[in-house]
């Protein structure tokens, strides 16, 4: 798969011709899967990888696409803002209509690609909307300085809320 000169595979993987599956009918299906490496889905979405079966089948409003895709994201950490990959799984039942599109959100133009495009963004972001952790234990970043936690105490000086000064004698008297 040939990538381009800023390391990510075009997004035209995602358009699929389906005019085959378009002239054979409704009841016929097809088989195909996805193996591909860093990809820029838009400029909101990059994945490191895209993996999954997915089945095309033929029906009477258009095509049915079912499986479930395996994506590689790479985001940052919640609490310390350390790179993390994370993996999503999407799983993916969705009617693109053909040749009737009234109303429908996804269609088939009349050059029989089915672009998966618009779907995979729309469900990568839906699924990337929680926390990520880059270990459950993560302690953050000082909220003085900034420093990792993980990495060590951080040089502050202890500044605490009068209000909890008691509480910290009886941390100092143990």
């Amino acid at each position: 798969m040939k990538q381009s000169p800023n390391g990510f595979v075009n997004n035209r993987v995602l358009r699929l011709n389906v005019g085959f599956l378009l002239g054979a009918g409704p009841g016929k299906h097809h088989e195909t899967g996805f193996d591909v490496p860093r990809m820029r889905i838009d400029d909101e979405v990059e994945v490191a990888y895209l993996r999954g079966p997915l089945t095309l089948s033929r029906t009477k409003e258009g095509i049915l696409v079912q499986g479930t895709l395996t994506l590689g994201v790479d985001t940052e950490c919640s609490r310390c803002l350390t790179p993390v990959q994370q993996e999503i799984e999407l799983d993916i039942e969705e009617l693109y209509a053909y040749p009737n599109p009234n109303g429908a959100e996804f269609i088939i133009g009349e050059d029989a690609v089915l672009d998966l495009t618009p779907l995979v963004r729309d469900e990568a972001l839906i699924a990337d909307t929680h926390s990520v952790l880059c270990q459950p234990d993560c302690k953050g970043l000082c909220v003085n300085c900034g420093a990792n936690l993980n990495e060590g105490k951080c040089e502050c000086d202890d500044d605490i809320d009068p209000r909890f000064a008691a509480l910290r004698q009886l941390l100092n008297n143990k």
